[in-house]
């Protein structure tokens, strides 16, 4: 067995009560790493196709990456896996914090759960004991309540991932939580966790990862940490840090773009994370605003959106808080007097614009509540808030009444009756029932034409990106194996933290940004090396600070000594596995289409995407074909797949 890991994962029957190691050969990380590279080799070949993810049989688990668990910056992410219960789909989703290593320190590479238990239970990991416990005092309880309950038995050291009251209901868009606001949120993992009535993983270990080279590992990483540390702002740029948020007219009226030198980057993600984009892309039109259906600059002005800016927001931050392992650390935790809060989450982007502009509401301490009710219910903000906005739309064309929303009147931006009826959600309390699986399946239920105001792909709630913004955003949205994630691979979306400029060696196709046979190239690189950075456990955003010594790394620590060519074949491979599983499983990503609101059909007649429409499917073919894949059906080619040493799938496919 070679080093940097442990070579087993951990199997739980539920319904069995039994736990059993099972050995991993040195070849399968060196073809799939670790995380979801790992999980999707582990579930495809292990759980029967066609399966509904509620079933006993179905199988998910927690996926850390090849890196987690390391002193590699950026390294503290970790997969939960399993096939979505929301799409039908492969469904990952990421989250960090402190859980992922913790699994690296009780020995595993993954812990994998199949079967269901009897009565609600918790699995405990403590040193080297594995038990089963009674959950029944803890069921009901919201994430926060349930680490509390689980810290003052177990002890103040122990981590926990656990689902709340939207898991329990197996709502389709709940998700799993750590650290009391980290959430592996999307593909509505919770639900499975939920099915098997498996309320918490509750982990203590002593483990050390072993390293090939720890000398030279620990060098690169004390090299990157001390040249970043090196490059503090200086007065000038932290006076421009101050007005960021507040250039958003600047920004449209100049078209300038995203993307930054690394160093300035940097500093605006460590004063004021994600939430920097709250104002800015509502200005651009980066934001979906009113359901996908008005113009930032006029539905949902500068005035307004201004409401939600991070520098607002940054008045109720007490402390900054950042993942495991992470230089930059992008989060914080705030109080808010205002409604008793007194140690909440700093709410992402995606949360604040998904309940922020997307319902035209800028009332900033709604959003504090929304955004605390969802991580103590570990449900997915982008999902959620959605499907308000489709509720809302119903309620406006007269498909729902106020009857049938319990008294409720859904207008845009009534940020009271917004909080109500995400409570009923959670709860699946009157019409929060029918919401509580997204918008695409309330749809189904209430008929009409309401199913025009679902903007889903394949079922997932679209992220809150626009592709007319971002081009290729549409082709990833409407292709990817796990749809309508903005976490996925699109080569424009990516380019604000160009891999190139991270990977010394990687190389996008010269001119690729005016040149569509290039840029599906590039695509096709993009997307293979997004899969590695996913399964090393590296954040999606360290990408953005410049070059790093990521395959340094992974050659101190394993001994491979492999070179970006091979990351990129097995970022092939993993991908290629992803759209083989969701092929498998009877869906047809190839004749997938987005809603035309999401692509500009009809175009918007003013405002910064006027008259942009974007087209995907003949991008998507130019990509197939750079894949190994048929361009016409998205199936992989047999002799990709024999190439790539996936000929396991030849059967299921052909």
């Amino acid at each position: 067995m070679g080093t940097g890991f442990f070579g087993k994962v951990l199997w739980i029957n539920l319904t069995e009560e039994s736990f059993e190691e099972l050995l991993i050969p040195e070849e399968t990380y060196r073809q799939y790493l670790g995380g979801y590279g790992l999980a999707v080799k582990l579930i495809y070949e292990t759980m029967p196709a066609r399966i509904n993810p509620l079933d006993p049989e179905s199988i998910f688990g927690f996926f850390p990456g090849l890196l987690t668990g390391t002193a590699a910056p950026f390294s503290g992410r970790y997969m939960v896996a399993g096939k979505s219960p929301l799409t039908g789909t492969w469904g990952d989703s990421n989250s960090g914090g402190s859980f992922g290593p913790e699994i690296k320190k009780c020995g595993y590479d993954a812990i994998i759960f199949k079967g269901v238990a009897k009565t609600p239970k918790y699995v405990l990991i403590q040193e080297d004991k594995k038990e089963l416990l009674e959950a029944s005092g803890i069921w009901g309880l919201d994430i926060i309540e349930t680490d509390f309950k689980l810290k003052e038995k177990h002890g103040k050291f122990i981590k926990t991932a656990a689902i709340g009251q939207a898991g329990e209901n197996l709502s389709k868009i709940s998700g799993i939580a750590n650290d009391k606001g980290r959430i592996a949120a999307r593909a509505g993992l919770g639900a499975i966790m939920g099915s098997k009535n498996l309320k918490a993983l509750v982990l203590k270990g002593n483990n050390k990862i072993s390293i090939y080279n720890r000398d030279k590992f620990l060098e690169l990483v004390k090299n990157y940490n001390e040249s970043r540390t090196q490059e503090a702002p200086n007065r000038l740029i932290r006076s421009i840090l101050k007005n960021v948020p507040r250039l958003a007219k600047t920004i449209r009226r100049f078209r300038i773009g995203f993307a930054g030198p690394p160093k300035m980057i940097r500093e605006i993600y460590k004063s004021f994370g994600t939430s920097v984009g709250n104002t800015i892309s509502a200005e651009t039109n980066d934001s979906p605003i009113k359901n996908w259906n008005a113009i930032g600059m006029y539905d949902f002005p500068f005035n307004k959106s201004q409401n939600l800016s991070a520098i607002k927001i940054q008045k109720y931050k007490i402390r900054e808080y950042g993942c495991f392992s992470c230089p930059v650390q992008c989060g914080g935790i705030l109080k808010v007097p205002e409604i008793n809060l007194d140690e909440t989450h700093l709410p992402e982007y995606e949360t604040c614009c998904s309940f922020g502009a997307l319902l035209l509401n800028h009332d900033l301490i709604s959003i504090f509540e929304i955004n605390d009710l969802c991580n103590r219910a570990a449900i997915d903000t982008i999902s959620t808030g959605a499907t308000i906005a489709f509720a809302i739309e119903c309620f406006e064309n007269g498909l729902l009444t106020q009857e049938e929303t319990d008294g409720l009147e859904l207008t845009w931006g009534n940020s009271k009756a917004i909080v109500e009826l995400l409570k009923k959600i959670i709860d699946r309390e009157g019409i929060g029932d029918i919401l509580a699986d997204g918008s695409k399946i309330a749809a189904e239920k209430i008929g009409k034409e309401s199913i025009n105001y679902a903007i889903t792909s394949l079922g997932s709630e679209i992220a809150m990106h626009n592709p007319r913004v971002f081009p290729s955003l549409a082709f990833t949205y409407n292709y990817d194996p796990t749809p309508g994630r903005h976490t996925a691979a699109s080569i424009d979306f990516i380019d604000i933290g160009p891999i190139n400029k991270f990977q010394k060696g990687f190389r996008l196709p010269k001119g690729w940004k005016k040149n569509e046979k290039k840029k599906q190239v590039g695509q096709m690189l993009t997307t293979c090396f997004h899969q590695v950075i996913n399964s090393a456990g590296l954040c999606m955003f360290s990408t953005l600070f410049g070059s790093y010594p990521f395959l340094d790394l992974i050659n101190m620590l394993t001994d491979w000594n492999i070179n970006v060519d091979d990351l990129i074949k097995i970022g092939l491979r993993i991908q290629t596995l992803r759209q083989a599983f969701t092929i498998r499983e009877g869906v047809e990503v190839a004749n997938n289409n987005l809603p035309g609101r999401v692509t500009g059909h009809p175009p918007d007649k003013r405002g910064p995407t006027k008259g942009i429409s974007i087209e995907y499917e003949e991008f998507f073919k130019g990509y197939c074909s750079e894949m190994g894949w048929n361009p016409e059906n998205g199936y992989p080619l047999k002799e990709t797949l024999e190439e790539l040493n996936l000929g396991f799938v030849i059967k299921d496919l052909y």
